[in-house]
């Protein structure tokens, strides 16, 4: 046992420290969807399977064609994903083409964000606007009578005493139930839903933290059955969709991403320190030493094995308006995260010189408006390369797989025979791709909801 060295040992190492929590929410696989109604449920969100919408009335089966080769492609995920402040049921829908000719090519990838106009929660979000104004209101009164000097003492025998004290004591009894009253709108939580808790829907709410009368909180049970039998009224069979290529439904559970606690070093005085940003940095910084820049190692690479490592069951990271983990150090990295300008080369000498550590920062202002509103995109989910492999399985295990007839079958084995049998395999190459949504959440307010294809940047695996 070799011997050990004292200088690399401190009290900190005795320390029970606890992992750091990210506001990254993780999407794993969760085994088979086997229920019907779940399959016909848009709040479960799944891994693969027919898609399922918010409205009867389903949008173009083009949505799901490949920009590449033109054929249809199959559902990657869908994500059950409301705002919190919006009026609006919201889901996102996720197409792949897995055919190897269209690997690497922009358009066999694509996102869509569909969004329903929800009356019973628009209410609710009126009632919290209102309630929250009239306890901003109360507490700029409670604060000008704070300032206002003291008046002289009432006569205690005068006749208006009596009523303007119990004036007095209403206007404070007012305030306070206006300002102990709290926020039953917390839905982050909702994030890919789940099939065994419907109230988790926009319509449910606690009813130790509901403001609502009494009356009300007496009727949401009945709002989240209505919901719930609504959305399992709908079905898609005679619609175009069932009859596109799917992979085997899996339920999509969601766990917090954790990370340990960066180890304590010891550095030599005065020397600076660069820490690295995972679970600490929320800037979104990118640091590389600048002597490792001429160095054939990915970087970028190296970083997302680390941080998927911790988690390698991963399908997919969803943090709205976070920033995204980028696969490899290729144009899609470059764009995001631009190197900084750095300080010119001199014309002799310049191998010798020393390069300072370059500073990468998460730039959103690359990313394109929305074409439909203006406003600025944001990312919000990226799809890990598990994925493909949990996909790849389902394939094996014949979960549904689309029926082919003797033509289509005998068309695949030409393919095969030309060199063309890619086109017809699971052959997804890409190392992540990382879906950017519109800020705004724009929808058409006449028809009440919308049907929006987002921006997919794709990071291929070379």
């Amino acid at each position: 046992m070799a011997p050990r060295n004292d200088d690399d040992w401190s009290d900190s190492d005795d320390e029970d420290l606890s992992d750091i929590e990210t506001n990254v929410q993780l999407g794993l696989p969760d085994g088979p969807i086997e229920s019907s109604e779940d399959l016909r449920d848009v709040r479960v969100s799944r891994i693969g399977g027919h898609p399922v919408f918010l409205s009867s009335l389903s949008p173009p089966a083009a949505s799901a064609q490949c920009k590449s080769c033109g054929e249809p492609m199959s559902l990657l995920m869908q994500v059950w994903c409301p705002l919190e402040e919006s009026p609006n049921d919201r889901a996102l829908y996720i197409w792949g083409c897995a055919r190897g000719a269209c690997q690497k090519k922009d358009g066999s990838v694509r996102a869509w964000r569909q969004l329903r106009y929800n009356r019973k929660y628009a209410e609710k979000l009126a009632k919290k606007a209102e309630q929250q104004k009239a306890k901003e209101e109360a507490e700029r009164r409670a604060a000008e009578e704070a300032t206002r000097p003291s008046q002289p003492k009432s006569n205690p025998f005068s006749v208006c005493t009596q009523s303007s004290r119990r004036s007095s004591v209403t206007v404070i009894f007012v305030q306070m139930k206006t300002a102990a009253t709290p926020n039953p709108f917390d839905l982050g939580s909702q994030v890919f839903g789940g099939a065994s808790t419907p109230a988790d829907a926009k319509d449910g709410a606690s009813s130790d933290e509901d403001p609502v009368s009494d009356e009300e909180d007496s009727e949401e049970p009945q709002d989240d059955a209505d919901l719930a039998a609504r959305l399992a009224s709908m079905t898609f069979d005679d619609s175009k969709w069932t009859e596109t290529p799917a992979y085997g439904a899996l339920y999509l559970s969601t766990t917090p991403e954790y990370l340990p606690p960066a180890k304590k070093v010891k550095v030599p005085k005065g020397a600076e320190i660069n820490e690295d940003d995972e679970g600490k940095r929320k800037d979104g910084g990118w640091a590389l030493e600048g002597y490792e820049n001429s160095i054939e190692v990915d970087h970028a690479f190296e970083r997302f094995t680390k941080r998927v490592g911790y988690e390698g069951e991963q399908c997919i990271r969803y943090e709205l308006g976070g920033t995204p983990l980028p696969f490899a150090s290729d144009a899609v990295f470059n764009r995001l995260f631009p190197a900084p300008a750095g300080p010119p080369l001199p014309v002799t000498k310049a191998d010798f010189m020393v390069v300072p550590a370059q500073k990468r920062i998460y730039t959103p202002s690359a990313i394109p408006a929305c074409p439909r509103c203006g406003g600025p995109r944001v990312f919000e989910c990226q799809l890990m390369p598990n994925l493909i492999n949990v996909l790849r399985a389902s394939v094996k295990a014949g979960e549904g797989q689309k029926k082919m007839s003797d033509e289509e079958r005998r068309q695949q084995v030409l393919r095969e025979l030309k060199g063309e049998g890619a086109e017809g395999r699971i052959g997804m190459e890409w190392g992540t791709c990382m879906v950017f949504s519109c800020r705004k959440d724009c929808s058409d307010e006449a028809s009440g909801g919308c049907w929006r294809e987002e921006l997919v940047l794709v990071q291929w695996d070379e």
